[in-house]
């Protein structure tokens, strides 16, 4: 569990240094908001990493292994981009950024991808849950170290010290690979390019028990899941601006509140995964997550009251955390462990797609259809039903876990 720790915490370092302090390092330099929202195209490699994904499968630095390999050289590559990144002057280099923050973005696209396979090939079945859970709250806590840190260190240093700060932030993960075992090699790995790139979506789409329908009500699962809430937090923060709550408010319930909520959310989840199962967790915590969705409808009704807005986001972020938890352990226990680099980009990806899309959505469905933002939740409500629907299909009830 340790491992996953480090591992989780290497992985967040860049989503959160791009994401994040590269938008406040351009910004406090006075770089436009045309500008610094641009940079969003350059994140597409996130959604894309199931295209060199066989590549991970096939290719490997034998004293290394498949995994360490790409981890190590990934680590490298992001510790020395992220430490050169701060020698560019933002209102003079804006294109230089733009190339080195393209290149960032591969190099943690990159590293995901390994990491990700490493942390299945690593857990039995059993252990996904709370494994899982592990990863993701390091993933979710580094962004204090890779942006809450360095952000307070601007106001005292410079720059380019602050930015090499950020860079430090690779070692732990990088120190880790270099210590730890390669995991066991299940099967025979893909021998050619050809095999690597077909033989994971062949065997996931016709080769499983249930076939191609069985395939694709899954592929359906992780992509509805957690649509509902991820459409509800995708403008949280222009909702509590318009519900009239202050910078102080904000800053306590978005950075205070939803983070510490989420990260009980994401370990209770682990432990109770452990202890009944993923397949019942699904259920349990995709119910939560419904009923979280609601806690929001309720709070635009209140307006301004602190005490309504911590208990509804609360309850939202912990049904965030719990159903993130379920849903990465169970695109983990999908993978078969030949393909596991290919097979878990695709889902990763896939899981990612709503993220790209509800911005949009939510602005034209509040502001040009004028739903309001009572209306709106309820609506969210509504769209996290299609992924419930989908559990008798995918994650009976009382099913046995010990096989895909």
């Amino acid at each position: 569990m340790l491992i996953c720790v480090f591992i989780g915490f290497s992985s967040g370092a860049p989503f959160w240094y791009v994401y994040s302090l590269i938008p406040y390092w351009l910004r406090t330099n006075d770089v436009s908001l045309i500008s610094i929202g641009s940079l969003a195209i350059l994140q597409l490699p996130f959604s894309w990493k199931f295209l060199v994904a066989p590549l991970l499968d096939r290719y490997a630095v034998s004293s290394f292994g498949r995994r360490r390999t790409w981890m190590l050289a990934s680590q490298t590559t992001l510790t020395l981009l992220i430490a050169g990144m701060g020698f560019f002057n933002p209102k003079q280099e804006i294109w230089g950024i733009a190339y080195l923050y393209f290149f960032v973005v591969c190099g943690a696209a990159l590293q995901d991808i390994a990491i990700d396979a490493y942390r299945r090939e690593l857990l039995p079945d059993n252990e996904l849950g709370l494994g899982s859970a592990f990863h993701v709250n390091a993933y979710r806590y580094s962004s204090l170290a890779v942006f809450s840190l360095p952000v307070i260190l601007s106001a005292y240093i410079d720059w380019r010290l602050v930015h090499i700060v950020a860079a430090l932030c690779m070692l732990p993960g990088l120190l880790l690979t270099l210590t730890v075992k390669e995991p066991g090699i299940h099967g025979s790995p893909p021998k050619t390019l050809r095999e690597a790139v077909i033989l994971p979506f062949k065997e996931f789409l016709f080769e499983r028990r249930g076939g191609l329908r069985k395939a694709l009500y899954v592929l359906a699962f992780m992509l509805l899941y957690k649509f509902g809430d991820t459409l509800a937090t995708a403008l949280i923060t222009p909702f509590y601006v318009d519900m009239g709550f202050g910078p102080w408010e904000i800053g306590l319930v978005s950075k205070g509140v939803s983070l510490t909520s989420a990260g009980v959310g994401i370990f209770a989840g682990g432990l109770i995964m452990y202890r009944i199962g993923i397949n019942k967790s699904l259920w349990m915590f995709g119910a939560v997550q419904f009923l979280s969705i609601l806690g929001l409808a309720f709070l635009a009704t209140q307006g301004n009251n602190i005490w309504v807005l911590v208990g509804a986001v609360t309850f939202e972020y912990l049904g965030v955390g719990l159903g993130t938890s379920a849903l990465v352990a169970f695109m983990a226990r999908q993978t078969n462990l030949r393909f596991t680099a290919t097979q878990l980009a695709l889902f990763t990806s896939l899981m990612a797609l709503p993220r790209s899309l509800t911005g949009v959505i939510t602005g034209f469905m509040v502001q040009v259809l004028g739903l309001g933002w009572s209306l709106f939740f309820l609506f969210c409500a509504v769209t996290a039903i299609p992924g419930l629907m989908l559990l008798p299909k995918i994650a009976p009830w009382n099913e046995k876990e010990d096989s895909v």
